[in-house]
């Protein structure tokens, strides 16, 4: 549907869901009057496809059931003042019409002016809506399940709303996924498409550049379990994962170099496929054959392209990686052209649904692991860990799941096999720590594919 209200849901005021009406009675404690509206956006996890989504290729995610919600109330006053149900996250109030967003201390407050910021800057708006907002999160946060890119689109939602304006799921997926790198993570649009245009039961094939999200039908005999490694990573909070955008973004620019391209025009290393028209098989030989193993110096890069360390640095480098000395690009580009093909094979076998799907689809799925662990080094040892426990119990396949360095890992397991699966990994990863112990509940669960961002009316 063109529309984003066409997915308005109706609420029954006299029988509301519980959680909506515990958040309905909190938001009235606090601001003395109801909110108008609600709005929810899911986190995801995504089955194969690991950062690779910023190079320009396709990624296979699925929403899952925890998600972010809004209680949303219009105001005449140009205020936007927002509180959340977690007493550790701090209330926040600022001028609408002043959005100020420090990308120094990514507080959770920021993004939610992330999404706000987005819709007010695509439409022009000059005189925005204030709005009070109360924020119910049951997303794990910093887990590697999309919390913070949750927020950012139902923030954007949010003053889609209370603005009166609507937008395409599509087009609200690539603002919001813009906006998302005020805070300074240059992400590449995975989080944010598929929570705006996932649909119950299925997982989701999302190409970039046109943006499309085609239906993937996962085997029946599987289920996808979630295990969260309780080491918490935040990605605007550190440098890895720039540093790795921005290795993506070096390869790209040598490869093509090396085979005449404009290369200062190239950005993505699916761009440089794209040019030369060959396969990834044959992208993959090419980067063995032009880039070497050992990492490169600041100085090689620029003795490759033929520029100063300042043009490297003001025009290719991101503000946060201004001060790496050295650069691994055989290494990433191997992950990102490898791990590219595991999606189109992981697609395929589900389409064509043989005997054996499962046995392959696990076998991908423990492929991209070890691409993500050795070429990319995005894993740690808490995650090498449940990984393994998760494959010693069961899973026919393990891997993490999103930025890495912690966060969650998904694991296929034969549906027969669930209870005892959940029962044993319980008990050797998290009853064997006491931390672990204390986050449990909400670490470890099978889940299945969820809808996207709605808005809730009451009728």
């Amino acid at each position: 549907l063109p529309a984003f209200f066409a997915n308005i849901v109706l609420l029954n005021v006299s029988n509301p869901p519980f959680r909506l009406q515990k958040l309905k009675e909190m938001f009235i404690s606090k601001f003395g009057s109801a909110p108008k509206f609600y709005v929810r956006a899911p986190g995801r996890v995504n089955l194969i496809g690991e950062h690779i989504d910023y190079c320009g290729y396709a990624v296979l995610p699925m929403a899952i059931e925890q998600d972010i919600l809004i209680a949303v109330e219009p105001v005449k006053t140009k205020v936007v003042q927002l509180a959340n149900t977690n007493s550790l996250y701090l209330d926040f109030s600022t001028s609408v019409n002043n959005i100020q967003i420090n990308k120094t201390e990514p507080q959770w407050h920021n993004y939610f002016l992330c999404g706000l910021k987005g819709i007010q800057e695509h439409f022009g708006l000059n005189n925005p809506t204030g709005m009070n907002c109360l924020l119910d999160g049951t997303i794990p946060p910093s887990s590697g399940l999309s919390s913070s890119s949750a927020l950012v689109c139902c923030a954007g939602l949010v003053t889609l709303r209370a603005n009166g304006k609507t937008l395409s799921k599509m087009e609200l997926a690539e603002i919001c996924t813009k906006s998302e790198r005020y805070i300074g993570t240059e992400g590449g649009g995975m989080d944010q498409s598929i929570s705006f245009l996932a649909e119950e039961g299925t997982a989701k094939l999302i190409e970039f550049s046109p943006l499309r999200a085609t239906d993937v039908r996962l085997p029946s005999g599987a289920a996808f379990v979630i295990a969260n490694s309780c080491v918490e990573m935040n990605k605007a909070a550190t440098s890895h994962y720039n540093i790795r955008v921005m290795e993506c973004r070096l390869a790209t620019k040598l490869l093509s170099k090396s085979k005449g391209l404009d290369w200062k025009t190239m950005l993505r290393l699916h761009d440089v496929q794209t040019k030369l028209g060959v396969s990834l098989e044959e992208m993959l030989t090419i980067v063995e054959e032009v880039l070497h193993p050992e990492p490169y110096s600041t100085e090689e890069i620029c003795k490759c392209l033929g520029i100063s360390l300042e043009e490297l640095r003001s025009q290719i480098l991101s503000q946060n990686t201004q001060d790496v000395s050295t650069f691994k690009l055989y290494q990433r580009a191997t992950h990102v052209y490898s791990e590219a093909a595991r999606v189109l094979e992981f697609k395929k076998i589900c389409n064509k649904a043989p005997a054996n799907a499962i046995q392959l689809l696990g076998e991908l799925m423990n492929q991209s692991y070890i691409s993500c662990r050795e070429m990319y080094e995005c894993s740690c040892p808490e995650l090498d860990r449940l990984v393994d426990i998760c494959l010693q119990f069961g899973a026919i396949g393990s891997r993490l799941t999103g930025a890495g360095w912690g966060g969650c890992t998904v694991s296929m397991v034969p549906t027969d096999k669930l209870n005892t699966f959940i029962k044993n990994v319980r008990k050797a990863y998290y009853q064997t720590d006491v931390q672990r112990l204390a986050l449990e509940n909400n670490s470890l669960f099978a889940t299945k594919p969820g809808r996207g961002a709605l808005v809730f009316v009451e009728a």
